[in-house]
Formats: C-alpha cells, sequence, structure tokens
C-alpha cells in the first residue's frame, strides 16, 4: 500500500478510480464527516486527473422518483459538478446500493452513468471495469434479487410508494445487506479464516473470462470493501478498490500502470 501525502509524483494526467462510500451510514452527521473528506480528496486529484470512476455505492440508498431525489448531499453533489464542469469526464457506475439512480446524476451533475461493465484502453493496457455485484459463480439469491429490483415494471411500482416510505424501506433493505456481510467477516475472524483472492467469486469470473474473451491487463471491481491487487493469470490482474468507510483507498492509473493508495491527509 502506497501512502499518499499530497506530494505531486508528476505532471502526466492520470484515471482515478475509486468506490464504496456508502454515504447516508451510519448517520447523517457521520457520513458528512466523510463526505468532506472525500470532497477533499476531488480537491487534491482534479490538477491532475484525465479521467475519474466511481465504481458503486456512492450511496448506501439511493431511489430517483420523477420529482423527488434523496434529501441531502447538496455540497457533495456541488462538488462532483465542479469537477465535471472544470472539464475532467466522471464515470458513475452503479453499484447495488444505488442501482436506482436514473439519469438525475447524469443530467443535473454531467457524469455518465453505467450498470453494465465496460472495457477501456489506456496507454496500451485493456482494462475491464466494474463494480462487480452479480459476476462469477454462485449467489444466486442475490442475483434473484437483482433481476427483480431492476425489472421496470417493479421500479415504477416502487415510485407509488410514498417517498418518505420507500426510503425507510430501501434503508431497511440495505442495512439488512450489510449485517449479513458484518456476520460473516464476523465469523471469517473468529475461525482466522483470512480472504482467499484467487478463489473468490470475482477471480473465478477473471480467470473464466481471460481464455474465452483475450487478454485484459487489469480487472478493476468495486463491491468488495477490502483493498488488494491479485495476479491471476500472465500479467493479468484483478483490483479490489477497497472502499471508503475504514480504509479511504483508491487507484491510481498511470502508463506506468496501476497502484492502490490510501488517502492520507
Amino acid at each position: 500500500m502506497i501512502i499518499y501525502r499530497n506530494s505531486k509524483l508528476n505532471q502526466e494526467k492520470k484515471i482515478y478510480f475509486i468506490s464504496d462510500f456508502h454515504f447516508g451510514i451510519p448517520d447523517r452527521e457521520a457520513s458528512s464527516v466523510r463526505e468532506h473528506k472525500f470532497m477533499r480528496w476531488l480537491d487534491m486529484v482534479k490538477a491532475e486527473a484525465k479521467e475519474i470512476f466511481l465504481l458503486g455505492d456512492l450511496f448506501d440508498f439511493w431511489f430517483e422518483y420523477k420529482t423527488v431525489v434523496p434529501k441531502g448531499y447538496v455540497r457533495l453533489l456541488g462538488k462532483l459538478a465542479e469537477i465535471v464542469d472544470a472539464g475532467i469526464p466522471i464515470h458513475f457506475f452503479r453499484g447495488n446500493h444505488d442501482m436506482w439512480a436514473f439519469d438525475y446524476l447524469e443530467k443535473e451533475i454531467g457524469m455518465k452513468l453505467y450498470r453494465n461493465p465496460i472495457i477501456r484502453e489506456f496507454w496500451d493496457k485493456k482494462v475491464f471495469i466494474s463494480h462487480g455485484d452479480g459476476l462469477g459463480p454462485g449467489d444466486h439469491g442475490y442475483k434473484f434479487i437483482k433481476y427483480v429490483f431492476e425489472r421496470k415494471i417493479n421500479q415504477s411500482l416502487f415510485r407509488w410508494i410514498h417517498p418518505d416510505i420507500g426510503t425507510r424501506l430501501g434503508l431497511f433493505w440495505s442495512r439488512r445487506s450489510r449485517y449479513a456481510n458484518l456476520i460473516r467477516e464476523s465469523r471469517e475472524k473468529e475461525a482466522d479464516i483470512e480472504p482467499d483472492f484467487q478463489k473468490a467469486r470475482l477471480a473465478i469470473f477473471c480467470k473464466n473470462w481471460l481464455p474465452k474473451n483475450g487478454h485484459i491487463d487489469y480487472f478493476i471491481f468495486g463491491h468488495w470493501h477490502i483493498p488488494n491487487i491479485e495476479l491471476i493469470g500472465d500479467n493479468s490482474y484483478y483490483v479490489h478498490l477497497g472502499d471508503w468507510i475504514t480504509h479511504f483507498t483508491y487507484g491510481e492509473f498511470t502508463r506506468d500502470g496501476f497502484v492502490l493508495k490510501e488517502f492520507v491527509e
């Protein structure tokens, strides 16, 4: 892990990747502290940024009604708009917690929204980019729920629920998801089980992808909150960006390659 202490390494523009903020938890006050920290990170990188990729779960819950969006985040959204207005593209990959972001962020902020993975090329390196949820084998329960939540008819039906009630329901589902993950992680720690990145769902997805679809230099994901870079093939790596709840990590891509860094003020 490289600790970044506000020193300019070079003047060449860089590509930044960052993910899993879950703004809104555990409450507005605590979330606001992390939001301001993220805004300071944006101020730090904007002079060197060529593009910024937000790889999902910017919010812990987000649903856009036709005329209503979740309360709060005014300064955060204003800062993101400032970055876009400065000519720096922001690519936002909707995660499993903010999959119901539709066109508000694109129209009002200017970010480009994605739900499916994309492949980009930077400095002759091919990069597969995705939030990461639903990829790889297993996890059929979540994949079914994802299918249900992404159906337009169900989204339309949800809009009939009053926003106050709908938001509470969304936060309830979100908390249950996090609670289940915390229980699993706690059991693994008690059993002294270290994460096996080579056998993780996303690693298996990458290994299956390569022989069928051609070489990828970097698979970059959010979703799993543990920051890590793992070699999975011949000069092919898969990356977990970590989060902005406990790790405050991000990826920096230059012609020299990809590195994970921690934001230290």
